[in-house]
């Protein structure tokens, strides 16, 4: 166990649990608080206001995420009833700000996609998966069918996506203005100050954080185990993204939970990391177009454009999930059992 701040590599064996758990959780707080300041300046009404409230946001959600997932993983240091009730908050606080980033960014990729597929070979489009379009042969057929429907597909998903980003919008600025949002910043102002962890906080953290990050880190082998292997999977059975999800999170856990014990995260799990944000990035856009086919009264032409591009998104699920396979660094645990 080793973390940054010691003089010597090996003496935080001898450190307490307080002594190495308590200021990760403050600096996290203190990176929360300086987060909320900065968000509260830059949305006023200024030119350059946008991309500062949207960076000050993506920081808050960061800091709330490692102080939720550190108080799940060392909730047994900590006072549960405490613990339990800022974590939910601080998921409430996380996904309900996330959803605007997550409407203009899948916005974005969808409307990249449909312009490039505009002038590639067309992926097949499974019959039922989105619009019921089918063929993505490639013909002139094809291809005129997909330059008709892209530009009317893309203005559904853009008229679509920007009301969704709206009220994502809404919500947030109604949730930082909330009353129970003021409750979750003054219990996390406290947490800076103080942090209420338990009688055994004395004991060495070597005997107390080991066994809480081991078993994160096993949850996120067991899972990763637990994944079919990739020469059955079907990319198009979007009921497997719900576990490829699951061991983003864990992962996520494991990544904290490495950074209360060592001090920084483990290093190996960046390439994996980044397959599992590309992998919930296109499935969530497959979702979208999907759901975009299922519009009523849509012209065929827009139907099938929109099926394209779910099955072109859903090879995007595919190769992220190869991209996971090759870069994960244990790999006897990605066969199946």
């Amino acid at each position: 166990m080793r973390r940054p701040d010691q003089q010597t590599p090996g003496t935080a064996t001898a450190l307490t649990t307080e002594a190495v758990l308590a200021p990760y959780l403050r600096a996290q707080a203190a990176d929360f608080l300086r987060s909320l300041r900065l968000h509260r300046e830059q949305s006023a009404p200024t030119d350059s206001a946008g991309r500062g409230a949207e960076e000050a946001a993506t920081a808050l959600r960061r800091s709330a995420r490692r102080i939720s997932g550190t108080l799940h993983t060392f909730k047994g240091l900590l006072d549960p009833g405490w613990a339990d009730q800022l974590r939910a908050e601080l998921a409430w606080l996380s996904g309900t700000l996330a959803r605007e980033h997550d409407c203009s960014t899948r916005l974005l990729r969808l409307l990249e996609a449909l312009h490039r597929l505009s002038g590639a070979h067309l992926p097949a489009a499974r019959d039922g998966k989105a619009g019921g379009a089918t063929g993505g042969s490639g013909t002139g057929t094809d291809r005129a069918t997909l330059d008709v429907g892209a530009a009317r597909a893309g203005a559904l998903l853009e008229r679509q996506l920007t009301l969704a980003r709206t009220r994502a919008h809404s919500a947030a600025l109604q949730a930082l203005g909330s009353s129970r949002f003021h409750a979750v910043a003054d219990s996390v102002a406290l947490l800076a100050s103080e942090v209420p962890l338990t009688t055994g906080a004395g004991a060495p953290a070597a005997e107390t954080l080991l066994g809480p990050a081991g078993h994160a880190r096993q949850r996120l082998l067991g899972a990763v185990a637990a994944l079919p292997p990739g020469d059955t999977a079907d990319v198009y059975n979007e009921a497997h993204d719900a576990h490829w999800q699951q061991i983003r999170l864990l992962l996520r856990l494991h990544r904290y939970a490495h950074e209360v014990v060592e001090g920084s995260p483990d290093p190996v799990l960046a390439g994996p990391e980044r397959a599992l944000d590309l992998h919930r990035e296109a499935s969530e856009a497959a979702s979208a177009a999907s759901a975009a086919a299922r519009t009523p009264r849509i012209a065929p032409a827009t139907a099938y454009a929109l099926g394209v591009l779910h099955a072109d998104q859903r090879h995007e699920v595919d190769a992220a999930r190869c991209v996971f396979r090759e870069t994960w660094p244990y790999a006897a645990a990605v066969a199946a059992p």
